[in-house]
């Protein structure tokens, strides 16, 4: 079956900035969940400027301590692999993310976009479309899924206001025009 949660925001902050921000964005105090992210893989294509970005982010096991009484959901750390791939040029970057743990049992995926905004060359758009499938767990499948759906759209609001938090720390008030 799977669930699919869809994320809009528009931060008053330009490009440069808001992408900056979010390859900074973690780990963060405001959300002790994900304890580091690595950048494995980083390159350049000279000819076209695009900057591709590979990095691994290990999070806190955030399922409900009733569910892992299941064997397979008993796990400390949760991993996720984030590939992104920046135009400058363009003003542009997008991101597909997805869970490494559980893969036999479970899908998640992201996709995201940073682009300048229609509205304000200097307000950057962010689009967000996340998917959970959980397979293989029987009667469970619907629980978790559920539960997945909610905690996919508290994380991504959480982390919109982590941003907005952390633009404002270093950049300064929003360009309202």
């Amino acid at each position: 079956m799977g669930v699919t949660v869809d994320v809009h925001q528009v931060f008053q902050y330009p490009f440069e900035q808001v992408v900056a921000c979010f390859l900074r964005k973690y780990p963060n105090p405001m959300d002790k969940n994900v304890i580091s992210v690595e950048t494995v893989e980083e390159k350049k294509d000279e000819s076209t400027g695009l900057i591709y970005r590979k990095r691994i982010a290990i999070c806190q096991n955030v399922v409900p301590e009733i569910l892992r009484k299941v064997s397979i959901l008993k796990v400390p750390d949760i991993q996720l692999e984030e590939e992104s791939w920046l135009s400058l040029q363009k003003r542009n970057m997008a991101i597909r993310s997805h869970c490494l743990t559980w893969t036999q049992y479970a899908s998640l995926r992201e996709e995201s976009v940073f682009r300048e905004s229609v509205e304000n060359p200097n307000w950057t758009e962010f689009i967000q479309r996340g998917r959970i499938s959980i397979t293989g767990a029987g009667f469970l499948n619907c629980i978790l899924e559920t539960f997945a759906s909610a905690f996919l759209r508290q994380g991504a609001q959480k982390g919109i206001r982590i941003m907005e938090m952390l633009l404002k720390e270093q950049c300064g008030s929003p360009l309202v025009e």
